[in-house]
């Protein structure tokens, strides 16, 4: 007999059985437990008298144990109603058979840890194998009947709620192979004595990197919504006791100072102890003195380091400071600034072009007003806040002029009607430096100097009229948006081609306008107009023409006959038509990237001045007589109005079968900016790195990298109007908006948003420029829509670079070179996976439809698989030793 609790009291077998299930599950249901058992409660001390100890005797794999009916008669007789089975006396005292079953109810299934069974079927159902029982009647029957008595349940299509994708959301794959790494030492190396010395970190390659702290906005985000997954658990309560505080009082305490009485300060003052102690320390003390009256032992030098600008300006401010504000009622009223620039040698002199705040269709309807108020270019000097120091005439409202990088007396502009201009003011030049600043503090400072300004008037300001002007037939069609100086390195040929420049000087002009073409200039006069000139010295009798303005003939062989040299179209690359510049940027243009301070380009321009000859003098050389240079780069950035960014090549091609001259396509065309692209610049201390602005994003490329942008800024609340580099910290570059803030970026401190913005004006800001009068003092123009210029003092976190700062922006332009590099590799392996999932799923549609099986084929596959579980089931049985091994079982 078997004394294994059996899982379910549920069987097969007879229609008796089941009639006493039925009846104990409904017992079960209506009182806790069934009617022929009695759950009990036995103490320790019946539990050891009858042999049946919790987890020792009976345990629940072997919950049963058969008592004596003698034994409970005989423990009630001496324990009367002390004893544990006096509740089931008289159902003890009925029971017909000599052995009753005890159960141990392990889980309290019953509401007690044993129970009683009272009646013999009940036992005889508890013993007996259910399992076993089951399988011999299973056995007595055919598999066919089996079968065909069993209902073969059809599965049903399975719908989806939404569980899978919950779980495959929670979670966590590996989205990449897990990386490895191998670390290995040289065996010996192993045990070798070890060697410490001093090294100092700014002489040595990546030996110091400074990481400043900062709070970023980022991480400190207040969370609104948070999904959690919850699972249900049992109640937990947690309970706790602490002292209970009946009621408060009102308490004090006070501390008095323990003294000496009389006697013992006498005896410690009289005592030998004190007496060497005070011999042993007084050179000390009189040295230590000495040393407090000498200088200050408690003086910070770290901290006092921080104070070498001390006043205004000084370290611990990291704001821009207004220095000096220019405007004029007279001839900025009503006007704008497109275009300011410092002057290269005088010390606090800028010079502004202003135009007039008209639209296309009110400056068309207003054209006869605007040849009563001229277009100037004002000059404006630190002596002189009030009255502008020099005027230019100009014929059409300047966009952009540049001073000449080898003359600065030579100035050029580019009109609105599309006419480019020049300038000598080498006449002025005395009147300028005789109201300049050094540092920029004013040393006119003279009584007589002061009451020039008051009495100043607004006709005593000179007027420059122009040397040369281009003719309209043969300049752009649009206004001039952008003109550079090209580099006095190289001259540029009639096909595009460098060749070297044996004067050394800046001869040619490069210029830009939406009228889809780059011309280049050169204000050296032709062959032909030499030829010219000769022969009108020969005519003596003929008187030279008088120059009511006091022009200089320096460019006068250029006035209303200059055309350009080359004219560059940039036409588009997948559709017909061209694009339309707006500033355009050459890889050697460095004409305008000063890095030193006012004294040295002085002394650089006084050095070219000596040896260069004059503008009047140069002609145009042959091009058989110049040497072609190859490795000068002919490539160039054009930002459009459209937010393009173009990159071509200026140089022309020639048509084998036409012979015609021709501009090659754009090699690449990015489209970043939401916008007209408002600034194409470089880097004074990357010639490959450009910084563009445009609409409402700034973006920094490196030259070379045609994957796109190694920077891009997220899109800002308020347009971009203009962007320029520091000239003296290769991580900082400002940026101009239509609100009137200038964002200050700092890349080493923070790359997602800028590291400070201040608010200038009220208006748009519409131009830019730094420049460096000395070491300790760094200046800033900003110009507004309103026509005031904006001086501001750039502070010293702002100016003085940090140790290493260029390595360290060109380690981190490297490392964005290769994010960008690796993006693109994983955006191109990324529509490979899905152009091969899209094939393999096409493939899958294409295949032909395999023909369902029939209900035969169906019936008898599932008959062949419960005949193999049945057998598999009988060999299990077998191995377990609950079906004998003599029984014949035909399946």
């Amino acid at each position: 007999m078997s004394t294994k609790r059996p899982k379910s009291t549920t069987t097969t077998s007879k229609g008796k059985d089941k009639k006493a299930d039925e009846s104990s599950a409904g017992s079960v249901a209506g009182s806790g437990h069934p009617n022929d058992i009695f759950p009990l409660t036995l103490t320790s001390a019946t539990q050891e008298l009858f042999g049946c100890r919790c987890d020792e005797d009976v345990t629940g794999d072997n919950p049963y144990k058969i008592l004596r009916k003698e034994d409970i008669v005989q423990d009630m007789r001496m324990r009367a109603a002390v004893s544990d089975f006096s509740p089931v006396k008289q159902l003890v005292l009925d029971y017909p058979e000599d052995e009753l079953l005890l159960g141990y109810d392990r889980d309290f299934i019953y509401g007690s840890s044993f129970y009683l069974v009272l009646t013999a079927d009940a036992k005889e159902r508890h013993l007996k194998p259910v399992v076993a029982l089951g399988v011999e009647v299973a056995l007595e029957r055919e598999p066919s009947e089996v079968f065909a008595a069993q209902k073969t349940f059809e599965p049903q299509p399975w719908i989806s709620l939404g569980s899978e994708q919950e779980i495959e959301e929670e979670s966590v794959t590996d989205s990449r192979p897990r990386l490895k790494y191998r670390i290995s030492r040289v065996r010996r190396e192993f045990g070798a004595p070890i060697f410490f010395s001093d090294r100092n970190a700014m002489e040595t390659k990546d030996g110091f990197l400074e990481c400043t702290p900062y709070q970023d906005k980022n991480f400190s985000l207040k969370q609104m919504e948070r999904h959690t997954g919850v699972q249900t658990i049992p109640n937990l309560k947690s309970s706790s006791t602490q002292t209970q505080w009946t009621y408060p009082r009102s308490m004090c305490m006070q501390y008095e100072p323990r003294e000496f009485s009389e006697e013992e300060k006498e005896n410690c003052l009289q005592s030998e102890n004190l007496k060497n102690f005070v011999n042993s320390v007084a050179s000390r003390f009189e040295i230590a003195i000495q040393q407090n009256e000498i200088m200050d032992v408690f003086f910070d030098d770290w901290k006092a380091l921080s104070e070498e600008d001390s006043g205004y300006g000084r370290k611990a401010d990291p704001h821009l400071k207004e220095y000096q504000s220019f405007t004029d009622l007279h001839f900025s009223k009503e006007k704008t600034i497109s275009n300011i620039n410092w002057h290269p040698t005088i010390n606090g002199v800028i010079a502004v072009a202003v135009t007039e705040r008209l639209s296309f269709e009110d400056r068309i309807n207003g054209s006869t007003k605007l040849l009563l108020n001229p277009s100037l270019i004002l000059f404006w000097s630190f002596s002189d806040p009030i009255n502008p120091q020099l005027l230019l005439e100009c014929p059409d409202d300047v966009f952009s002029f540049e001073f000449c990088p080898s003359d600065p007396n030579i100035i050029v502009g580019g009109c609105m009607n599309g006419q480019v201009v020049l300038w000598d003011i080498s006449t002025y030049v005395e009147q300028l430096q005789g109201t300049r600043t050094s540092g920029g503090k004013n040393i006119a400072a003279n009584t007589n100097a002061l009451q020039g300004f008051e009495d100043k008037q607004e006709n005593e300001t000179p007027v420059v009229r122009y040397c040369a002007v281009s003719g309209i037939e043969n300049g752009h069609k649009a206004p001039i948006t952008d003109i550079q100086w090209l580099p006095g390195t190289f001259e540029v040929s009639r096909m595009g081609v460098p060749m070297e420049n044996r004067n050394g000087i800046c001869v040619q002009i490069v210029t830009c306008a939406p009228d889809c073409c780059v011309m280049f200039w050169d204000i050296r006069a032709p062959r032909v107009l030499q030829t010219m000139a000769d022969q009108r010295k020969q005519k003596v009798e003929e008187k030279p023409l008088e120059n009511p303005h006091g022009v200089p003939n320096t460019f006068k062989h250029l006035d209303l006959t200059w055309k350009p040299l080359i004219r560059v179209s940039l036409p588009k690359i997948d559709t017909s038509g061209e694009y339309s510049p707006l500033k355009i940027s050459l890889r050697d243009n460095t004409c305008d990237n000063h890095t030193g301070s006012n004294a040295d380009r002085a002394h650089l321009n006084a050095e070219r001045s000596e040896v260069a000859p004059e503008y009047a003098l140069l002609r145009v050389p042959s091009a058989r007589q110049l040497k072609p240079l190859e490795d000068i780069c002919t490539k160039l950035y054009a930002g459009t109005e459209d937010g393009e960014l173009v990159y071509t090549d200026w140089k022309l091609e020639k048509d084998n079968d036409s012979g015609r001259l021709f501009s090659a396509k754009p090699s690449h065309r990015f489209i970043i900016h939401d916008g007209q692209v408002n600034t194409v610049r470089r880097s004074p201390f990357f010639k490959d790195i450009i910084l563009t602005v445009g609409g409402w994003t700034f973006a920094i490329w490196k030259e070379g990298v045609m994957n796109g942008p190694i920077i891009q800024s997220s899109c800002s609340q308020k347009k971009c109007t203009v962007g320029y580099w520091s000239q003296s910290r290769p991580a900082v570059f400002f940026i101009g908006k239509e609100d009137g803030n200038i964002d200050v970026w700092d890349l080493l401190e923070k790359t997602h948003e800028p590291s400070q913005t201040q608010n200038i004006t009220a208006t748009q800001i519409t131009c830019i420029k730094p420049w460096i009068v000395s070491s300790k003092q760094h200046l800033l123009a900003v110009s507004d829509h309103l026509g005031t210029l904006h001086i501001l003092e750039i502070p010293w976190t702002l100016r003085s670079p940090s140790s290493n700062e260029k390595l360290s922006m060109s380690k981190y332009f490297e490392k964005e070179v290769d994010r960008l590099v690796y993006f693109e590799k994983r955006r191109e392996m990324r529509a490979k996976e899905k152009k091969d999932s899209e094939a393999e799923e096409l493939r899958k549609k294409t295949e032909p439809i395999i023909p369902e099986k029939q209900v035969e084929q169906i019936l008898e596959e599932a008959l062949k698989e419960y005949e193999d579980y049945l057998s598999l089931e009988t060999v299990i049985l077998k191995e377990m030793g609950l079906l004998p091994d003599t029984d014949k079982v035909d399946i």
